[in-house]
């Protein structure tokens, strides 16, 4: 008995769902069983219409839901190979009267052509339909899948007139036509709120008039009786009531305001132009209630109602039904549901996700919580490093660590400390389309992207880097947002796939060229306040240092939709734009970072340097052409703001970013040879990274470095497709190269970061156009002189030292004697040397700051999470012995390693076998007596 009520509860869930087939999907014949042969019609013109009037080939793709299925969206035996590639099996085809309409048959039955063995109930076909490639997907009304009921027993009823599907809204006196069908003969009934309106015995149609006046939620039933045996169809209509004009609540913000002790909340939408507004959730069984039937303020423009009888601390799923048929989620909601990804979110990475409200609406879905536990801030005086000093890291989870979650990125800040960066530059973190994503298709802004876990661990990891004197930039994409955004489907031109032209917010169509998504409008009243909104919320909520703006010249209403040039030409009314969002950003955060990817023309950039931002400066082919050996566009003297005629030190230069190809990569695959020297060699091209690095950081002004830029990753940007997943490679620090390559960036960064002649130098030349390439860089206490030689043969180079007498090469720690300051030196290729005037010592311990040094131990553990083995790297302040115990979660003591004898100041490492170890988290505690150490480490094997 037990299974069969699972089995009837089941059924009862899916005759309940939204369901789409008497508008999409038509069946001939129009009662079919898994035993019969049936040919599905789909009207591309219905539903979703994203395969309206297309005149390529159409596929369907297609599953069944059985009694086997775990939740009404389950589908089983699914029919196709590739949903990417077209597929002959599954092709539909085209009438020759209508376009829209195509046809494919389920033959010798149901159940054979699914391959559904016996024994199995199929309740429902599930399908969506799509083009060749997969691009374009026709789906249900909403963007949900359809489905096509199955009789079942002997006896089947559907309502086949109207042809709708879901809730509809009508006035109040609309006559309604219906027919109803049975499979076979019975006695018939229409049912208006429980009351007969029609009836016919022995028949198997039924068609009456019936008129709904009754203000709310009306049901109308068609049933069939055969004996003892009845079925019945339904559809729901809808009369509202007339539209309330109102004031929002003083107080209530955008999105949810949160009152009455936790009780209760205010939504509000910003929807102008909409006839009417639900709220539908989990809170009134996403049913269209009067008591959620929102108000209209006075200018027409926000929807907002109060919710009551909430349990405090409870998550409550919701959506806004627009204008009775556009079901979106709340674009300033903090968490979406997405059906389509959350169940590839692992429950390592976000514990107890809420699950998707299967079966009781469709698309993405807000999600609200009264009485949340506010996050417990430990740093609240957080002073950032100041911009001359900065060196940002820019890091995407996902292709950074294998968990690519907040959690796991915290363990491994003592590896991003260690190398002397004081500033984190996350890729776009806000919620995404998909899971596998660089985060430039973003849909909601508000929203962190659950794929990296819950917002209180992004709020941690932002706490304990500010604990390590390491600021944390976001890459914010507000030049577009991409469908799933409800601001984009409130007013969308589905006929055409592109926003409405009454959006408050998108252009039609791209001002710029390069634009992905649906391009936002900043010249808009509405777009600047949302804008303005996101830039607040992160700011204050997360704490956040700044932003790296993305494609922020596309910030213009400048009509050069293919036209690079004019585009990026001199943009008064952009820099305006521009101007209104700093002044608003330094007013909420007068010491923010506002960082630009402009790459406009150097007058525009001027001003907006000047004006306070910093941009984007990339110096990456004429390093790769340096590195490679190849003497032709050379020369990187523009990784310098002076050379640039700028003022402030506001270019933030970069060798590599996530939009370029990585050095070493060229270096290997393309790099010069000249008899035996070869940059194609591992070495050698590690080598000349050195070389760059020592011309790249003593450059004064910012600096950013591309993940794994420290350790030459090699892999091109093309592997596995542009913005495809990469291999993470933290095995490179096996290699003693790139061991050494990390050490030069983290000795360079120290030299850069601690001594103030890199800050303001009172004087500072460059000689970078030829093989032998020198920089001068003089302050009130030091001097720096820097040489090397980019060619694959010796060359000669004036070393022009500011001063006769004793000079210290930083990096090796050997010193030289100048007698003559103009004599040439002959550098071997690739050589190189920062010479320094007066003895500098390498850091052992590099922190964001000049003001934040420690004398104390370093501890890293890699990688992390780790599966065999797991190195520990530590540094040493004074010789100790040294152990290391790890402790499981509970406390207890599970492995304990004493490396022999005292240890001697620098650097060590030991190798921790963690094979036997359970999957888990463990503490790792390093102590020398006085001083110890304890870092989080992951066993995953």
């Amino acid at each position: 008995m037990k299974v069969l009520r699972l089995l009837l509860s089941f059924m009862a869930l899916l005759a309940g769902m939204p369901v789409a087939w008497a508008q999409v999907v038509t069946t001939q014949p129009t009662f079919f069983r898994d035993t019969d042969a049936v040919t599905l019609t789909f009207d591309a013109s219905q539903g979703n219409r994203a395969l309206a009037n297309f005149t390529g080939d159409v596929y369907v793709h297609t599953g069944v839901i059985t009694n086997r299925s775990t939740t009404p969206s389950d589908w089983k035996y699914v029919k196709f190979t590739n949903f990417n590639a077209p597929d002959p099996s599954i092709k539909l085809t085209r009438s020759t009267t209508n376009p829209n309409l195509y046809t494919i048959s389920l033959t010798p039955s149901v159940r054979a052509w699914y391959n559904v063995p016996a024994g199995e109930q199929i309740l429902k076909l599930a399908m969506v339909f799509r083009n060749a490639t997969g691009s374009l997907v026709g789906r249900a009304t909403g963007g949900g899948d359809i489905f096509v009921d199955v009789a079942q027993g002997s006896l089947t009823a559907r309502i086949t007139s109207p042809a709708v599907s879901g809730t509809q809204f009508v006035a109040a006196g609309t006559a309604i036509s219906v027919t109803g069908q049975a499979s076979a003969s019975a006695d018939l009934k229409f049912l208006l709120n429980g009351t007969q309106v029609a009836q016919q015995a022995a028949a198997t149609t039924l068609t009456s008039t019936v008129t709904i006046n009754q203000t709310g939620r009306n049901v109308l039933r068609f049933t069939a009786t055969s004996g003892a045996t009845t079925a019945s169809d339904s559809l729901v209509y809808v009369v509202r009531p007339a539209v309330t004009v109102a004031a929002l609540p003083a107080g209530a913000k955008d999105g949810v305001t949160y009152i009455n002790g936790g009780t209760s909340v205010i939504l509000n939408l910003t929807a102008p132009g909409k006839q009417f507004v639900y709220a539908i959730g989990e809170f009134n069984n996403w049913q269209a209630r009067e008591n959620a039937y929102m108000n209209r303020t006075p200018d027409g423009k926000n929807w907002w109602v109060q919710i009551n009888n909430l349990t405090p601390g409870q998550e409550y799923a919701y959506q806004y039904l627009v204008d009775g048929s556009l079901r979106v989620a709340d674009p300033y909601t903090e968490k979406v549901l997405d059906p389509g990804n959350d169940s590839f979110i692992p429950a390592i990475t976000y514990p107890n996700l809420k699950a998707y409200p299967t079966g009781q609406t469709t698309g993405i879905v807000s999600v609200l919580q009264t009485n949340q536990t506010a996050y417990q801030w430990q740093i609240n005086n957080f002073s950032k490093p100041s911009r001359s000093d900065l060196v940002i890291y820019e890091l995407h989870l996902r292709d950074f660590i294998a968990r690519h979650d907040y959690q796991t990125l915290r363990d491994t800040l003592a590896y991003i400390q260690r190398l002397g960066i004081n500033c984190i530059e996350l890729m776009p973190v806000n919620e995404f389309e998909g899971n596998e994503s660089w985060g430039y298709n973003t849909s909601f802004h508000f929203a962190p992207d659950k794929y990296y876990g819950p917002k209180n661990e992004l709020k941690r990891f932002i706490d304990d880097a500010h604990r390590r004197g390491i600021a944390v930039v976001l890459d914010m994409v507000l030049n577009h947002a991409f469908g799933q955004n409800p601001m984009v489907q409130m007013y969308f031109d589905a006929a055409a796939e592109k926003p409405a032209a009454n959006s408050p917010w998108f252009n039609a169509d791209a001002t710029h060229p390069f634009n992905v998504g649906y391009d936002f409008n900043h010249e808009s009243a509405d777009t600047r306040y949302y804008s303005k909104r996101v830039i607040e919320h992160w700011l204050r909520e997360y704490h956040i240092d700044g932003y790296r703006f993305d494609l922020s010249k596309g910030f213009t209403q400048r009509n050069t939709p293919t036209n690079v040039t004019a585009w990026g030409a001199y943009d008064q009314s952009r820099i305006n734009i521009w101007q209104d969002y700093y002044s608003y950003m330094v007013s909420v955060d007068p010491t923010v970072y506002p960082i630009l990817e402009h790459f406009a023309d150097n007058s525009e950039e001027i001003v907006l340097s000047n004006m306070g931002f910093m941009l984007w400066g990339n110096m990456n082919h004429q390093y790769n052409q340096a590195t490679m050996g190849y003497n032709d566009q050379w020369d990187f003297s523009g990784g310098y703001y002076g050379a640039r005629t700028w003022t402030r030190p506001n270019l933030v230069t970069y060798m590599e970013s996530h939009d370029e190809e990585r050095l070493m990569f060229k270096n290997l695959s393309f790099g010069n040879v000249s008899g035996s020297y070869s940059v194609k060699n591992l070495t050698t091209a590690l080598a000349r990274q050195e070389m760059a690095a020592a011309f790249f950081f003593t450059v004064p002004g910012p600096k950013m470095v591309w993940q794994f830029g420290e350790l030459g990753y090699d892999v091109s940007i093309d592997e596995n497709g542009r913005v495809g997943n990469k291999p993470i490679r933290w095995n490179y620090q096996q290699v003693a190269a790139r061991r050494k390559l990390y050490d030069v960036y983290r000795y360079l960064i120290g030299l850069k970061k601690t001594e103030p002649a890199f800050e303001n130098p009172t004087a500072y030349t460059q000689n970078l156009s030829g093989a032998g390439k020198t920089i001068h860089l003089t302050g009130a206490n030091l001097s720096v002189t820097v040489v090397g030689n980019f060619d694959v043969v010796p060359t000669s180079v004036n070393p022009e030292f500011q001063r006769t007498g004793k000079w210290y090469n930083y990096l090796t720690g050997d010193s030289i004697t100048i007698a003559n300051a103009t004599a040439p030196l002959t550098l071997q290729p690739g050589e190189y040397a920062v010479y320094t005037s007066r003895k500098i010592a390498q850091p052992t311990t590099v922190l964001g700051t000049k003001r934040q040094r420690e004398a104390a131990l370093q501890l890293v553990a890699l990688p992390n999470p780790a599966g065999t083995t797991a190195t520990l790297r530590y540094e040493l302040t004074q010789a100790a012995p040294v152990t290391v115990t790890i402790t499981n979660m509970l406390g207890a003591t599970v492995r304990t390693i004493a490396p022999t004898g005292r240890q001697g100041v620098g650097g060590h490492e030991v190798q921790v076998p963690v094979q036997q170890l359970a999957n888990g988290i463990y503490m790792v505690r390093l102590s020398t007596g006085s001083q110890q150490q304890t870092v989080r480490l992951s066993v995953q094997h």
